[in-house]
């Protein structure tokens, strides 16, 4: 294979069949090395071609908000509570870039670590490597990867929300956006338009003061706003069972079989 950049040449591609039949058949390590090549490779479509053929469909979940909103506890508690359901669940952490390295600050599977020996569990953390809009470029190419390897949940956390970091819509059919009391998350949320893309708003650290004006002012916007204190677990089911009501159907329905894009 060649060496990493821009170009895959299609014998490259011809020559990857074997790994991506050990994505499909689960294999960790293809995984890994699946996405990033997809970290590496500008120009991968032939790639996402040989994915696409055999796809399968997941709930793919975009989870975005502020710093300080405690986004990554949030999912850390979902993953939790998908793998007692007994689904297989992959996580895509977008970080911000090492400016020594370029590579993620791996800052979200830190905070993963109870489930580091789950095989049912894959995280990944990417560098956004100068991408803008919350997503790394290779986001959407590795949750296929995920996807293809039988991944029944996907969740994506994104690096931060702004006025140009809502790409997740692009990617992720559920949006569910994580604010904090006492923070002005709701303000700077409808300023972003988070609002206007998330089907769940989630006031996290609902124990502290100020929450009940928050879940007010939320709800006078989004219809659907939870209150969770994910470092207890308080909330979560009630989220995930909100999630499960806004899973898009092949038909466009709200509830059904899921689709992944």
């Amino acid at each position: 294979m060649s060496s990493a950049g821009p170009h895959l040449s299609m014998r490259d591609v011809e020559g990857m069949a074997p790994l991506i039949e050990q994505v499909r058949t689960g294999n960790i390590r293809a995984v890994s090395r699946l996405i990033t090549l997809f970290e590496n490779h500008m120009d991968n479509r032939r790639m996402v071609h040989l994915l696409n053929s055999t796809s399968r469909e997941a709930t793919v979940i975009g989870v975005t908000g502020y710093p300080g909103a405690g986004k990554s506890t949030v999912v850390n508690r979902l993953v939790s509570c998908y793998r007692r359901q007994g689904l297989k669940v992959g996580v895509l952490a977008v970080d911000i870039s090492s400016h020594v390295t370029g590579g993620a600050l791996l800052g979200d599977r830190i905070r993963m670590q109870e489930h580091a020996l789950d095989h049912g569990v894959y995280i990944r953390s990417m560098a956004t490597r100068g991408h803008h809009g919350g997503l790394a470029r290779a986001t959407g190419d590795a949750a296929l990867v995920l996807e293809a390897a039988g991944y029944e949940v996907i969740l994506i956390e994104t690096v931060g929300v702004g006025q140009n970091e809502i790409d997740i819509v692009d990617l992720a059919p559920i949006v569910v956006a994580v604010v904090a009391p006492g923070l002005g998350d709701e303000v700077q949320a409808m300023k972003a338009g988070l609002l206007e893309v998330a089907q769940i708003v989630v006031v996290n650290k609902g124990d502290l003061p100020g929450t009940d004006n928050t879940l007010r002012d939320l709800r006078e916007w989004c219809p659907n706003v939870l209150r969770t204190v994910a470092t207890t677990g308080e909330g979560i089911s009630e989220l995930a069972a909100a999630i499960l009501a806004h899973r898009p159907s092949r038909d466009g329905s709200s509830v059904g079989e899921v689709r992944t894009r």
